[in-house]
């Protein structure tokens, strides 16, 4: 009989491409991964991956079994959800990840709507650009809080997955406390700013992309942006005076920051930020109060920007 543990590896490996990248993914190691693998060919029958030296690829009868294992697990937890359900309170452990800006902002709403559920563990991390999806369909996490710049995630995402929106964040400007600009009845100008210090996220980075776009249409600036990894840094230094910036509102949700925030006249640029997890998951008591919680704090988070 084919042992769920070892599908789920197998699915895994189906979607990283490399027993290295599977072992990283679900905290195993290479070897282990390799010999769990090894051990469900037995059970199977027939091989599953073809190895070389350096590397391994699933056979055919390897990917017609990870296809049908994604179905069996989803099935698995389907059936566990049902019966988690019938609790009276959520109970267990609920796992989420966070692109860097939504794990600080979200937080404080989550420590507090949950501390109500006592049985509830809460698991609270951050991700790296990109993986959030994978650790949710990979079952490392339950609930996965992306963004989205294209406006595309819900129609491209597997159809395992529930993809729930929950706010629009807009891209502000963001100027010292002490700038002409912190003054609400001043109207925002960005042709009048293009010889200031602006400060960015480096190339690549979703956020980057937005501001190179914003300036684009103003001509660009004369030097080129300063560039540091992180928004929360920019925003360090545009408080301290050293440049402006313009970052999605979400990234000001600490509210520490001695700087002014205001709108930009005629900004369309925006990113969309989604909860996302596992269809057969949804039912489960623990992420049901998770993802309630998290629509309640995605309206709270963000103060409004004064008028451009």
């Amino acid at each position: 009989m084919l042992e769920v543990r070892r599908l789920k590896l197998l699915a895994e490996f189906a979607r990283r491409g490399s027993i290295a990248a599977t072992a990283a993914a679900l905290d195993y190691t290479a070897s282990a991964v390799s010999q769990q693998l090894a051990a469900l060919e037995r059970e199977a029958g027939v091989p599953l991956l073809d190895r070389t030296a350096r590397s391994a690829e699933l056979t055919d009868a390897g990917r017609r079994l990870a296809a049908r294992a994604e179905e069996i697990l989803g099935l698995v937890e389907v059936a566990e959800a049902e019966l988690s359900a019938q609790a009276e309170a959520p109970m267990g452990r609920v796992a989420v990840t966070a692109f860097p800006t939504a794990a600080v902002a979200f937080a404080p709403a989550l420590a507090h709507g949950l501390a109500d559920h006592p049985g509830l563990t809460f698991v609270l991390r951050q991700t790296r650009l990109g993986d959030g999806l994978a650790q949710v369909r990979g079952g490392e996490v339950d609930i996965a809080l992306v963004d989205d710049w294209t406006g595309s995630l819900p129609d491209q995402a597997p159809a395992s997955l529930e993809v729930f929106r929950l706010r629009r964040d807009p891209l502000v400007l963001v100027v010292p406390a002490d700038h002409p600009l912190s003054d609400p009845e001043r109207p925002v100008d960005l042709r009048a700013l293009r010889e200031e210090p602006w400060m960015a996220a480096p190339p690549g980075e979703p956020s980057r992309h937005a501001v190179d776009r914003l300036l684009d249409e103003v001509g660009g600036t004369g030097p080129v942006p300063w560039e540091f990894e992180g928004l929360h840094t920019i925003l360090s230094l545009v408080a301290r005076g050293l440049g402006i910036t313009a970052v999605p509102a979400l990234a000001l949700a600490a509210g520490d920051r001695d700087v002014a925030v205001r709108r930009i006249p005629d900004c369309t640029l925006a990113r969309e930020v989604y909860a996302v997890t596992r269809a057969a998951s949804v039912r489960r008591p623990a992420v049901a109060v998770t993802l309630r919680t998290l629509y309640s704090a995605a309206r709270q988070v963000v103060p409004d920007a004064p008028e451009a």
